[in-house]
């Protein structure tokens, strides 16, 4: 069996006036999702996840953000059958400045706003289980100590694995 590739992410929930910041992501098959700002950090070249987070968030957004709560929840998932596990850290920001501006270098991110947290649900219908379901009891719940959240992919291929909660 190949190796496993082991991911770390950070999601970085950033609130203002006006709403939560929303990114809008164009995935490899050309489908688009939308999700907090956030990205795969380089712990093997010694980034730590909040200096990570803070970059991503503005390479993606534009959003400097100078002072992070959390992590707010970790979510954990295995995708065994097509060979990675992902780890993320979802932080809260305290304090930021900035506007919003689009000029993602991997070219993922094609649209960023803020949404208000009631409006939230229909932009996250698209995102897999593991992004939409930890966010939306976070902003119903509106919770400070860390959770958990795991999850297993079961299958060769995303078109027809079975994702499920554990």
């Amino acid at each position: 069996m190949a190796d496993v590739r082991q991911w770390v992410v950070a999601g970085g929930i950033v609130e203002g006036p006006d709403g939560l910041l929303l990114v809008q992501n164009r995935r490899r098959n050309g489908s688009l999702d939308w999700s907090t700002p956030g990205g795969v950090i380089e712990v093997h070249e010694g980034e730590s996840v909040v200096d990570g987070l803070t970059r991503e968030v503005e390479e993606e957004t534009g959003i400097v953000v100078t002072e992070w709560r959390g992590p707010l929840f970790h979510v954990e998932t295995e995708a065994t059958g097509l060979g990675w596990h992902l780890r993320v850290e979802v932080h809260q920001a305290v304090a930021f400045h900035g506007d919003i501006r689009i000029d993602d270098p991997d070219g993922i991110v094609v649209d960023a706003r803020f949404v208000d947290p009631s409006a939230c649900g229909p932009h996250l219908d698209t995102c897999h289980p593991w992004v939409r379901e930890p966010l939306a009891a976070w902003l119903a719940d509106r919770w400070h100590e860390a959770r958990r959240f795991r999850y297993r992919i079961d299958g060769d291929s995303m078109a027809t694995a079975s994702v499920t909660r554990l």
